[in-house]
């Protein structure tokens, strides 16, 4: 406000400077609890009511009929048995015994409402605020508003064994300059491929030189109103930088056998959700503001319609490297300064068809859960009803978990804005409220 100019005509600024990186660090709006932030995203919909939202009446009136929209539908208990855990003694499912025991350093919020019941729609509202249209994602809009501190890696890393629902407008800039789209890595032996040079004799600075920057700059210095000449030169320096230090950051073999055993890791393994854990700490360690991990499953993911045993495989996936992240994280002094940020895009009816041995869509209840990074460590927050059908209190809307994260990232969701189209958007529309309940 002091300077007169928005935070895109600083970045813009920054960018034509001699030397200058439009992912340059900036300042937040305010002091930040979090520094970087990891996403888990449980593709497909954890039923909120077979992980951490026991419901003994549930149990109970298994097989009874209730009147839901004008239909019948039946009651199904969860098959799962839980067991308390925690100073709050919060019941956990079986599905995640290493999470459960890790329950205290976890904020738990029991009444998360998505405004869509289809896959698609609701990971996009989960990701860019918005159900109809693809936005800017949430990474893109953190890189947006705080650069990065490593401008040889990118500011958002996304590794995604499988595309989730929506594809890569999942983690696209939409609007915003290009260069803070998510980049993806796909697990595997050679998680970056396009990184290769097709000449494998070219020295880095001789690739450097083919990219002509200075060329380049000189040519974005007239034509300072295109920022599409920005994004290509921002991605190309960002290019030459990865096959220098993504090859160092993603090979994990360096690690102690203690660390890799606490995931669950095999020698030689580039591909399982214990190697992607084990990658976006190192990810973040080394610079990178946003990493997101989708967790699709072997082959599927959390979308259990025919039978919720289907859950027992996925968590059985998922849980103990997830846990291991966060106890790693805590144990590295990291986890104070990185949030975990553990979503589906909505939970799982209580209730269908007689028989069903699955379970639907359901987003007017569901479960997400928070860890790090300015958290209330062991905080329960809000209520489902009595079959995790409704939400009973304290209703946390997506957008107002996006309004909270920001807020812990030290960025003002109805600050953070970017003008398109003759109109200032954001990642919360007109809406969101930061849940100071679970804030530390």
């Amino acid at each position: 406000m002091a300077t007169g100019g928005s935070l895109r005509d600083r970045l813009l600024q920054a960018a034509r400077q001699e030397g200058g990186h439009p992912l340059a660090p900036r300042r937040g709006h305010a002091a930040a609890r979090a520094t970087n932030l990891i996403i888990v995203n449980l593709t497909g919909g954890l039923s909120h009511i077979d992980s951490f939202d026991y419901k003994p009446r549930l149990q109970a009136d298994h097989g009874k009929t209730i009147d839901w929209r004008g239909r019948p539908f039946f009651l199904n208990a969860s098959p799962f048995r839980f067991r308390p855990y925690g100073e709050n003694g919060l019941p956990v499912s079986e599905l995640f015994p290493h999470l459960a025991r890790r329950i205290d350093d976890l904020a738990v919020i029991r009444s998360m409402v998505n405004d869509h019941i289809s896959h698609g729609q609701a990971t996009l509202a989960m990701h860019c605020g918005l159900t109809t249209v693809p936005m800017p994602s949430i990474g893109s809009w953190i890189s947006y508003g705080l650069g990065t501190g490593e401008p040889n890696l990118p500011p958002f890393v996304v590794l995604a064994s499988a595309l989730p629902y929506m594809g890569n407008q999942v983690w696209d800039a939409s609007f915003l300059p290009a260069h803070h789209t998510g980049t993806r890595l796909v697990p595997g032996q050679d998680p970056v491929p396009h990184l290769k040079s097709p000449l494998p004799s070219v020295s880095l600075g001789q690739l450097e030189q083919l990219m002509l920057s200075k060329i380049n700059r000189r040519h974005a210095e007239d034509r300072q109103r295109d920022p599409r000449l920005q994004a290509r030169m921002s991605s190309f320096r960002t290019a030459a930088g990865m096959m220098k230090l993504a090859p160092r950051v993603l090979d994990v073999s360096g690690e102690t056998r203690s660390t890799l055993e606490q995931y669950g890791l095999v020698s030689g393994d580039r591909r399982s959700v214990a190697w992607q854990m084990l990658a976006a700490r190192r990810l973040v360690e080394h610079g990178v503001r946003v990493v997101e991990v989708v967790h699709t499953g072997s082959g599927a993911n959390w979308d259990s319609h025919g039978d919720m045993q289907q859950h027992r495989t996925r968590a059985g996936e998922l849980d103990r490297p997830l846990a291991a992240l966060i106890g790693d994280l805590k144990i590295r002094g990291m986890l104070d300064t990185t949030l975990v940020a553990i979503c589906t895009e909505f939970g799982r009816s209580p209730a269908g068809t007689e028989n069903e041995k699955g379970r639907n869509h359901h987003n007017s209840a569901f479960t997400c859960l928070l860890a790090g990074g300015g958290v209330r460590a062991g905080a329960i927050h809000g209520q489902s009803d009595q079959y995790g059908n409704l939400v009973a209190s304290d209703e946390v809307h997506v957008h107002d978990l996006h309004a909270t994260i920001l807020h812990l990232m030290g960025l003002d969701h109805q600050r953070l804005t970017y003008r398109f189209g003759g109109r200032d958007f954001r990642l919360t529309d007109v809406h969101g409220r930061v849940v100071s309940e679970i804030i530390s």
